[in-house]
């Protein structure tokens, strides 16, 4: 039986959030008269933290403020960084820039165009919700150009994927909660199991794996499920999947994101992106298509072969059979894409 951990794992914040925040604090110097001694911004979930500013600085029409990064307890590349935005009231609307250590994408199939500032979505989401709050505060246009910078990102980088996935001269400004959920197996794998219990114990005729926030809201939507249908997956499908086959469950449904759900065909049970690859030789032998071998990522190999997402299901239903016989009387796999859109589903 697998120990419960005893004490609860401290959250952190992305580089997401700290640079939102940076952000707030800069536009308050900006427009006002002085920085704020911390600094509080909204999640998208709606929690309230505060920073404290690490560094400020101020010119002629711009000011930075830095927010140390603190990941909680997770083990991140980016724990202990500096996260810089430097402001300037210029433009229109809010645009982005890449500072000392933010990369630059260079290559197609990333949420962010050629050229771009490696800034995801979420993130310039939150920023631009700062500058309009704070324009509407002090009676300015929200026109702002925003730089963030990584002092050491360039370095810190070359421990991460962002060189094989063409983010070039830095890091990657991420999040999607804003939240870093601390990254621990044992107690990440206790937690999946403990649902199937409870599951199993409730007598539910149908649980989700899901790989993450997006796939789990469609999936429990598509099915209507409860919540403790629900087992928070994320990379550990083979820690689920060991333990259903041994307390087995009536259906199963496995959701995720394309890369993901690619990387579960191609074999893999582990699917966090340090210890499993997308193989886009291998996709481009068995989809017959060459081209598919120069791919940068899932996203940009869907987009020259649609057949892939189709292909991707059946492989990962055909996979978990199996690997893991018996484990689920039916079993469905459900490929959603970064816009929560099902793209392709499989029954076994």
């Amino acid at each position: 039986m697998t120990e419960t951990p005893k004490t609860e794992l401290r959250k952190g914040w992305t580089t997401g959030t700290c640079a939102t925040a940076a952000t707030k604090a800069a536009l308050i110097r900006l427009w006002g008269v002085a920085f704020p001694s911390n600094v509080g911004i909204t999640l998208p979930r709606g929690e309230t933290p505060e920073f404290p500013l690490a560094w400020t600085d101020v010119g002629d029409g711009w000011a930075e403020v830095g927010i140390t990064k603190d990941a909680g307890d997770d083990p991140d590349v980016t724990h202990g960084a500096l996260i810089i935005a430097r402001v300037r009231a210029v433009g229109t609307g809010v645009t982005f820039k890449a500072g000392e250590g933010v990369g630059v994408v260079t290559k197609a199939g990333l949420p962010i165009a050629v050229g771009e500032p490696s800034i995801n979505p979420v993130p310039r989401q939150m920023m631009t919700g700062v500058v309009e709050e704070v324009a509407e505060e002090f009676g300015k246009s929200p026109n702002v150009e925003i730089t963030v910078a990584i002092p050491d990102g360039a370095e810190i980088a070359k421990k991460t994927w962002n060189p094989r996935l063409g983010i070039e001269g830095g890091l990657s400004i991420l999040g999607t909660t804003g939240i870093v959920r601390p990254f621990s197996c044992a107690a990440w794998i206790a937690s999946i199991h403990r649902g199937i219990d409870v599951a199993n114990a409730d007598g539910l005729l149908h649980v989700a794996g899901c790989t993450g926030a997006t796939s789990e809201r469609v999936v429990q939507g598509l099915y209507g499920l409860p919540d403790h249908a629900m087992l928070d997956m994320g990379d550990f499908l083979g820690g689920m999947m060991k333990y259903i086959a041994k307390h087995p469950v009536k259906r199963l449904t496995i959701g995720g994101g394309l890369g993901k759900i690619t990387k579960v065909a191609q074999g893999a049970i582990d699917l966090h992106s340090s210890r499993s690859q997308v193989d886009f030789e291998r996709l481009a032998r068995d989809l017959s298509a060459p081209e598919l071998a120069g791919a940068n990522t899932a996203l940009e190999a869907y987009q020259l072969v649609p057949a892939l997402a189709d292909k991707a299901a059946q492989g990962a239903v055909a996979q978990i059979r199996e690997r893991f016989d018996g484990a689920a009387e039916h079993l469905d796999v459900v490929v959603i894409d970064r816009a929560g859109e099902i793209i392709a589903r499989a029954e076994g």
